[in-house]
């Protein structure tokens, strides 16, 4: 967890500060800032909204990685293999010990919707690449209350924060995307088939409006329960004519979805070794050029 580099490495609260103070991108070092003022700080006289959040920044049971890039292939295979290591350590790091991933921001002024499409490009392409079959008892159609996306063999819940946001600030990250990767298992005893599920999230969502000044957003739900998906809590849309009305990614349960050499740990390395290739196999689509980044 503390090997040189950053760029797709799985680092803990101390390791991640030491790249920072050891001069990793400028880019790299405003994420973490943002996102750490915003779970230890205040707004409208009120602490985030999510106080294991909070608690886990404090303690520093958090674990992070930084990917290089919203499309170029082999930095979303870094990012595959990281959240492969994060899958097989989390349970040893911390009792909550979700996933931050800090995101390049893109060289051009991303809309609304283009964030919207980066976040299901990201998630697509690693469904496409995970070396794990789709869990069975997790459908394939994200308009099932019980659909959430799944990766390693495992369901999660990947949250968003964005530059869209100008009233949502709980969901509100200047320098990019950032996706906290959750694993169901994080959420046990606060999911709303509990008394004390139910209570906890009373308060993350009193807490929620008093923090944004604005009613918990419309798509704010409860997994498994009638009406409510799970996928449009990915990415709050703020702009509806720029947010999908239907999920964007395509989840089935053929298996392997890409050749075989792509699905091994280091596959990225035949990409920055100019060895050719694509990062798709023969069944799976996925841009094999980066949008262009820059530091900030």
């Amino acid at each position: 967890m503390n090997e040189p580099g950053i760029d797709g490495v799985l680092l803990d609260q101390n390791a991640l500060r030491d790249r920072i103070d050891d001069g990793a991108p400028r880019w790299v070092e405003r994420h973490y800032e943002t996102f750490r003022g915003s779970m230890l700080g205040e707004r409208n006289d009120t602490s985030f909204p999510c106080y294991f959040g909070i608690e886990a920044e404090r303690e520093g049971d958090l674990l992070y990685t930084v990917c290089d890039s919203l499309t170029d292939p082999a930095a979303l295979l870094r990012l595959r293999d990281a959240l492969l290591e994060y899958l097989d350590a989390y349970e040893d790091h911390a009792e909550r010990a979700p996933l931050v991933t800090y995101f390049r921001p893109p060289a051009d002024d991303f809309s609304e919707a283009d964030y919207h499409e980066a976040l299901w490009h990201v998630l697509q392409f690693l469904h496409v690449h995970d070396p794990e079959p789709w869990p069975e008892d997790v459908p394939t159609d994200p308009d099932d209350p019980y659909w959430e996306f799944c990766f390693g063999g495992e369901a999660l819940f990947p949250t968003c924060r964005a530059p869209f946001y100008d009233d949502r600030k709980s969901r509100y990250c200047p320098g990019g995307l950032e996706i906290t990767f959750q694993p169901r298992a994080v959420f046990e005893g606060v999911t709303a088939d509990t008394e004390a599920g139910r209570r906890a999230r009373e308060v993350i969502q009193g807490r929620l409006e008093a923090y944004d000044g604005v009613c918990p957003h419309a798509d704010l739900g409860d997994y498994g329960v009638e009406g409510d998906r799970e996928w449009p809590q990915y990415l709050f849309r703020e702009d509806e004519e720029q947010a999908p009305d239907t999920c964007p990614m395509t989840v089935d349960r053929e298996h392997p979805k890409a050749d075989d050499w792509l699905l091994e740990p280091g596959a990225w390395q035949r990409f920055d070794s100019g060895t050719g290739g694509t990062a798709t196999g023969d069944r799976g689509g996925a841009p094999a050029t980066d949008g262009g980044v820059r530091d900030v």
